[in-house]
């Protein structure tokens, strides 16, 4: 994805800080959207290009860790860079400890800030494609028949084509004529694929 496309979200219910930082995105190529409280940045949809937060502990409604909370479930994609003007240690690393980038105390300098939101917006194009070849490999699996899915959890776990079909009641040559449409459907290149891709998608454990 190109880097113009990457968006950088903006919380901060303090006005001078929301223009200072719009500015200073636009100047690096990404684009800023601005929010004043927690409420209007969640009523926003979701991103579904490589994206981050900064985000300010102190607002008026949701405070930052809150929304971080909330954030974590619902935007796993969007890495958090925190403000605050008056941070102190333990709320510091309670913010760290959640999954946050950056910690900032204000006024913060450019380019710490520049450099916390490259690093950022990686983190977040990592989590968009690991997304899109999860969802990729779960279409997959739901393509395959039952038969198909009830052989490849079975092979998986390491039996023997004649164990498989005992298990199912069906023959050898049966399960071995499954075995290659589920190597053909789910493109595992070998049975050591197969079984990395069963553990992604937490089959057969």
């Amino acid at each position: 994805m190109p880097q113009e496309a990457s968006v950088v979200f903006v919380v901060d219910d303090d006005i001078s800080v929301r223009e200072s930082l719009e500015l200073l995105i636009r100047s690096a190529g990404w684009l800023p959207e601005m929010f004043e409280t927690a409420q209007q940045f969640l009523s926003r949809p979701r991103a579904l290009v490589p994206n981050c937060l900064i985000l300010d502990v102190n607002l008026p409604d949701l405070n930052g860790l809150e929304l971080q909370k909330l954030i974590s479930v619902e935007r796993a994609e969007m890495p958090i860079i925190f403000v605050t003007g008056y941070g102190d240690v333990p709320m510091t690393v309670k913010a760290m400890k959640a999954g946050a980038v950056e910690f900032l105390t204000k006024p913060f300098n450019d380019e710490a800030m520049l450099t916390a939101v490259g690093l950022a917006l990686d983190r977040s194009r990592t989590a968009l494609i690991l997304e899109a070849e999860m969802q990729a490999l779960r279409g997959r699996h739901a393509a395959l028949s039952r038969r198909e899915q009830e052989v490849m959890a079975l092979v998986v776990t390491g039996l023997l084509n004649k164990q498989v079909a005992y298990e199912l009641g069906i023959s050898e040559i049966t399960v071995k004529a499954h075995r290659g449409k589920v190597m053909e459907k789910m493109q595992a290149a070998s049975f050591a694929d197969l079984v990395n891709i069963a553990g992604r998608l937490g089959i057969g454990h």
